[in-house]
């Protein structure tokens, strides 16, 4: 169920990015635009560029870019849907949705829901305090060596025993009990009787990255099962979507460099007891690609966690597969493997904070134990060992990292790089065609790439513009982005920052971002006319590119013969 298009505009439009942004970075003017150092990296000159006109930010020291929904999503750490609630919020705003194929989600529930699971945290913190067996409970977390901070900072409660300790505090509100169902804190029976899910039970509760409580993970006291019991699945609540402790992580580090990821709530909380506050759990599950995606926007660098057994590294395969085609330039996943019989909670209690982080220092780098496990499954056959380790490498996006697993690969097979082994073993890059469509964009100073530039920065050069039918008959590669580009500036797009939006998941967004920031060194008053020739060039290439056809052509039609005529004396009078 998506967001209406025309909703988003307006939060672009409404909200100026420069007010946004000096909030949470003091700007100065400075000429046309405003500036300060970068908040995405550490500078000391500022290079951090705001412009009011185009409602855009660029950092020419790192590159980071974008409108009033990027600068969210990155300065505060949060996905798309969240950064466009949090805007809508600052206008006061509900934001629509619009009635997809699947089910409507209910945004007057939800609400509820979340308010529903914050009173439940508070209860559960606060028999943490009161409740008459509470000392059990203390002494438990004494003997784990948690602090009185860490217990606050990550809000852990306790549910007593009894079966309608939280129930109960709703009886005279059948609603209430009704939601607390469908958030999963109370169970019914075949019978219809209805009794808390969480009992006996030191608390969890699980934070989404805006802070609301989304679910709980209760441990066990004493020695009955499960060990840990979740929240189930809910309107709220989608365990491969989240990370426990990825919220609390965010209050202590904005822009942490490296993420630790384990298994257990247990695990965050003891590595945080030794300042190892940089790790978060994966609820219980394999990592997912959406877990993955949050990760890697979250740091550069992630380190999985697993035991040393067969079982351990067969989960870290599994995420090396989930992690590979969501690698970027820049990012970073390596795997660390402890003891047998070992945890991250015990680990760090034996050996102390400075030994363990010795170990994540040593964590092995992605090649290393993609190549390692392949030779341990594979041994001498190295036919099959080349072929699964293709089917993995051709899945990578990031070209640089391609390119060093291939030289490792032909290194391990004896070739003479990784030409050699792509003309042996018939590599091919699916990301190969996208490279070379935004290459024909780069040509410097091209009369296409100076169109789409002016119009990109410009939107209003678009404005009112007659069709131009010629386009659609050009063979050059990134007219179709121009001619798209040109049906958008049509309607009223009032700055850059809205023309972009229009691509926010588009391939070529990487490439009009670019393009916002290109010097094309056009004074203002020449844009208009500047523009239009680059539009007569291509109504050209059109005209020179129909002459070459028809005039190599035998046996016209009577309609070839009469345009054939025509190009000829356009070209004729050009000339």
């Amino acid at each position: 169920m998506a967001i209406p298009r025309d909703f988003i505009n307006e939060l672009v439009a409404r909200i100026d990015i420069v007010d946004l942004i000096d909030v949470k970075v003091p700007l100065k003017k400075a000429g046309k635009n405003h500036s300060a150092c970068c908040p995405f990296h550490s500078e000391k000159s500022p290079s951090f560029t705001v412009s009011r006109d185009k409602q855009f930010y660029h950092c020419f020291g790192c590159g980071a870019h974008g409108n009033v929904i990027d600068f969210v999503m990155e300065y505060d750490r949060l996905d798309f849907i969240d950064a466009i609630e949090e805007l809508a919020g600052q206008l006061g705003l509900e934001v629509p949705r619009e009635q997809g194929t699947g089910k409507r989600r209910d945004e007057g529930l939800s609400r509820d829901l979340y308010q529903l699971m914050e009173e439940a945290s508070r209860h559960f913190q606060s028999q943490l305090r009161q409740h008459t067996d509470k000392q059990k409970v203390l002494d438990y977390l004494d003997h784990r060596g948690l602090s009185e901070k860490v217990i606050e900072h990550f809000n852990i409660g306790f549910a007593p025993e009894g079966w309608d300790g939280l129930l109960s505090r709703y009886r005279q509100n059948q609603d209430s009990q009704d939601k607390l169902l469908t958030a999963g804190m109370v169970i019914e029976n075949d019978n219809g009787r209805r009794y808390d899910r969480f009992r006996d039970r030191l608390m969890f509760p699980i934070r989404d990255r805006r802070g609301r409580v989304i679910g709980f993970g209760g441990r066990v006291l004493g020695d009955g099962t499960p060990k840990y019991l979740n929240s189930p699945e809910t309107p709220i609540f989608h365990k491969g979507n989240e990370l426990y402790g990825l919220y609390e992580l965010k209050q202590r580090h904005r822009d942490p460099q490296r993420v630790l990821i384990v298994e257990g709530y247990m695990d965050v909380v003891a590595l945080a007891q030794f300042d190892v506050d940089y790790a978060v759990a994966s609820l219980g599950t394999a990592t997912t690609a959406e877990q993955f995606q949050l990760l890697l926007r979250s740091a550069k660098e992630v380190i999985c966690c697993y035991d040393g057994d067969r079982a351990g590294v067969e989960a870290a395969w599994r995420a090396l597969e989930t992690a590979l085609p969501l690698l970027k330039p820049g990012n970073q996943v390596r795997f660390m493997f402890l003891p047998q019989g070992e945890d991250p909670d015990t680990m760090v209690r034996q050996v102390g904070k400075e030994a363990f982080e010795s170990q994540i220092d040593d964590a092995k780098a992605l090649p290393e134990f993609l190549f390692e496990t392949l030779a341990q499954r594979h041994g001498a056959d190295k036919g099959t060992l080349a072929k699964q380790a293709i089917s993995l490498i051709e899945k990578v996006q990031d070209t640089v990292l391609q390119s060093l697993l291939l030289e490792n690969l032909a290194y391990k097979l004896g070739m003479n790089g990784a030409d050699e082994l792509k003309r042996k073993l018939g590599f091919s890059s699916k990301h190969q065609g996208q490279t070379l469509q935004n290459k024909a964009l780069k040509g410097r100073g091209t009369p296409l790439r100076l169109a789409i530039a002016l119009l990109v920065q410009h939107p209003m050069l678009g404005e009112g513009l007659p069709m131009q039918p010629a386009l659609k008959h050009i063979k050059m590669a990134g007219v179709d982005l121009l001619i798209h580009l040109l049906d958008i500036t049509r309607k009223q797009v009032k700055n850059s920052a809205q023309l972009l939006e229009q691509y926010r998941d588009a391939p070529q967004l990487g490439t009009l971002k670019k393009l916002t920031q290109w010097d094309h060194q056009v004074a203002d008053e020449n844009l208009q006319q500047e523009f239009r020739k680059t539009l007569i060039w291509l109504n050209n290439q059109y005209i020179e590119q129909r002459y070459q056809e028809l005039s190599l052509k035998q046996n016209h039609t009577k309609e070839e013969r009469i345009q054939l005529s025509k190009l000829i004396a356009v070209i004729q009078g050009q000339s």
